[in-house]
């Protein structure tokens, strides 16, 4: 069963400062693999000097980009997917994220979710992605959940969460990090338990186990109400 969400833990990551600030569009891609029968994400640790969940372990992700909108892809999100989404957001809005969440993937830990194609040369946030010869695979990409900040943080965003089967990519084994990552790793499932994370990060792994051992409880949509924490199921 996935755990329950911790609204207290979730306030420590990211106190409340009165700030108003509204939630942008962002997308978050969890990668898994099997390796020696252990089921592995991969993930960073954000710099301890970020206002945002500081030395905190975290999925690979970021906010939706203009360029997000119109960027090339290899392979489109399936039908299914695509159907899930647009019960939230237009055709256009949904694509976006998804190649968000693929481009932040690449930008934080160097990791390629996509298809050969012909270099290209594009201004933008999807230049270093396209000039390494692909075009994003969003048909790899499995929508499992949505998270919005809590009124008062310092960052908001409406995020979705992506889940990616690596065993079925060609994926380079190197992986990076850039500036807002200091570590990136795989890291086994079971080992998460002492790591820092963020209650929604904590939360969604539970998310993953169930869909890695075949079950499918539904997209949690977390959010907060009236200032209680509430989890719906889409």
């Amino acid at each position: 069963m996935s755990q329950p969400f911790d609204a207290r833990a979730d306030l420590a990551d990211s106190p409340d400062i009165g700030a108003r600030v509204r939630p942008r569009d962002a997308a978050t891609l969890i990668l898994t693999r099997t390796r020696a029968g252990q089921a592995e994400v991969l993930m960073g640790r954000r710099a301890p000097g970020h206002v945002f969940m500081a030395s905190k372990w975290v999925f690979p992700g970021g906010r939706v980009e203009r360029g997000d909108y119109t960027a090339p892809f290899a392979t489109d999100l399936s039908p299914d997917e695509l159907a899930l989404l647009e019960r939230e957001m237009p055709e256009r809005r949904a694509r976006a994220l998804a190649l968000a969440a693929v481009r932040e993937t690449h930008e934080e830990t160097g990791v390629i979710v996509g298809r050969p194609a012909p270099a290209r040369s594009l201004a933008g946030p999807w230049r270093n992605f396209l000039s390494t010869g692909h075009q994003a695979d969003l048909a790899a990409l499995r929508y499992i959940a949505r998270a919005i900040t809590p009124p008062g943080r310092p960052r908001r965003f409406d995020a979705r969460f992506f889940l990616a089967d690596a065993d079925t990519m060609d994926l380079p084994a190197r992986t990076d990090h850039g500036d807002e990552l200091e570590r990136v790793a795989w890291i086994a499932l079971d080992d998460l338990k002492d790591l820092a994370l963020p209650a929604i990060t904590r939360f969604v792994v539970g998310e993953v186990r169930e869909r890695l051992t075949g079950r499918d409880p539904g997209r949690p949509f977390i959010r907060q109400l009236y200032g209680q924490h509430k989890i719906d199921r889409l």
